[in-house]
């Protein structure tokens, strides 16, 4: 039978192929479209808490590892050049121990002048004690003498006069003298403000600058020229949702563990809550987060756990609520 179009109908037959065509493309978008609902490992292990409180009631916190002293961010007084550096990340100081220092020529120019000047004031003096002394006797001279035409009364005034300049003068040479020890003692305070020394005994957490730089007083893009504090013991600050602060047993221990290795569980004991309430950081990076939450945070001592927790460290952490059994 031979095929006609002039028999072929556009509503019966062309219409009903439009169809099914646009039927099995829309399924075929939509099987495409369709998520992977595959299982997978999650992309980090998530937090836990420890099998002491998993059927007892607990409060989870963030927290952030931190220096027992908090971290120290080191500055300098005086703007210039670095001339030395002497400490790296890494590295242990004792309290006093020298930093970095800060070119200080144009100071010690300052104080080798003061010192001239105090050399200078210093014979001053002397010269004027001498011409005192020889003032006081020539007026005593002339005072001891009873005939009256034998030292006229100009003379005695002019050696009253004499021996007053010779007082005013030891005192200007004094007075000059104490200027110049002055500005030698700046001097000496200017340089050792030039050199900056560390403030506690602890650890080089960061160096932010180079021999040769030129460091201001007011920092650089912001941030300390050296951060150190004491790492021995290591700290760490759990934030605390507002919401859940009536449940916390303030000064029970907690179960502290790195982020993304809940296996590794240490207890930490507790130093104190901090009395100010403050707004939360953005610590989880989760979309459930609300930005407008306060947190109280609380302080705990980290055992030593050979290199397991690093300052700046994020953990996750679990505390015993209240009501929770012994």
């Amino acid at each position: 039978m031979a095929f006609d179009l002039k028999n072929l109908s556009f509503s019966r037959q062309i219409l009903p192929l439009i169809a099914l065509v646009g039927l099995v493309a829309a399924a075929a978008f939509i099987l495409a479209g369709l998520p992977d609902r595959e299982l997978s490992e999650p992309g980090r292990e998530p937090p836990r808490a420890p099998e002491v409180l998993a059927d007892q009631a607990r409060v989870a916190g963030a927290g952030v590892v931190e220096p027992s002293s908090e971290t120290i961010q080191i500055g300098s007084a005086l703007s210039g050049l670095i001339t030395g550096l002497f400490v790296q990340p890494g590295d242990r100081v004792a309290e006093g121990a020298v930093l970095f220092t800060v070119d200080d020529r144009a100071v010690q120019a300052q104080l080798r002048e003061a010192n001239a000047a105090i050399a200078e004031g210093r014979a001053a003096i002397a010269e004027a004690q001498a011409a005192q002394a020889t003032a006081a006797q020539q007026l005593a001279l002339y005072r001891s003498v009873d005939d009256p035409a034998a030292v006229s009364r100009s003379e005695v005034i002019r050696a009253e006069g004499e021996a007053s300049a010779a007082r005013e003068r030891l005192r200007l040479a004094q007075a000059r003298l104490q200027a110049a020890q002055a500005r030698a003692g700046s001097a000496r305070t200017e340089i050792g403000r030039l050199t900056v020394r560390a403030p506690i005994a602890g650890e080089i957490l960061a160096v932010n600058i180079r021999k040769g730089e030129y460091v201001s007083t007011m920092g650089g893009g912001g941030q300390p020229f050296i951060e150190m504090g004491q790492t021995q013991p290591l700290h760490v600050r759990i934030d605390i949702d507002e919401e859940q602060v009536p449940r916390v047993e303030l000064g029970a221990e907690a179960t502290v563990s790195p982020r993304g290795a809940s296996d590794r569980q240490v207890k930490a004991r507790f130093v104190r809550a901090e009395p100010l309430v403050v707004p939360k950081r953005s610590l989880t990076n989760s979309a459930a987060e609300r930005v407008d939450v306060r947190v109280l945070q609380l302080i705990y001592e980290l055992p030593e756990t050979n290199g397991l927790f690093r300052v700046g460290q994020q953990v996750d952490a679990y505390i015993a609520g209240k009501g929770a059994a012994e």
